[in-house]
């Protein structure tokens, strides 16, 4: 996975204030261009950018996935273990409510991997998750 280019992610929010607190202070994002409709964040070398459509959020759907409800709309990033474990922690920290507290899925199976699973302010679901053998990312 050598010259990953940066994607770039637009998503609903239903308040721009606190999804700049959430993604700039809770998350570390640092903030690029804004406007009275939207914000770009550095979302861990991607773009991501929030943009205020209150009529756009809503609770998302799930389906079951090693045990647990995995909201079916999600996004997030795959980090190295440290940095997961890291992040974690500064979660725990905040007194952040998972809907899946960070933990390793599939054990000793394929595709073991430290994942987490929260809400922004609004309500979109991101996933966190790391490898300690990054070749399972894509193992079948």
């Amino acid at each position: 996975m050598s010259n990953i280019q940066p994607f770039h992610l637009a998503f609903p929010v239903d308040n721009l204030e606190a999804a700049r607190t959430f993604y700039g202070s809770t998350l570390g994002c640092a903030e690029g261009r804004s406007s009275d409709e939207w914000i770009d964040f550095d979302f861990f070398g991607h773009q991501l950018v929030a943009h205020l459509a209150p009529e756009e959020c809503s609770h998302a759907a799930s389906n079951e996935v090693d045990g647990h409800q995995v909201p079916v709309k999600h996004f997030g990033v795959v980090l190295t273990m440290p940095d997961w474990h890291a992040l974690a922690d500064k979660l725990r920290s905040t007194g952040m409510k998972f809907i899946i507290e960070p933990q390793i899925r599939f054990k000793g199976k394929v595709g073991e991997q430290a994942t987490m699973f929260f809400l922004d302010p609004a309500g979109n679901a991101l996933e966190f998750k790391a490898f300690e053998d990054p070749s399972q990312l894509f193992a079948k």
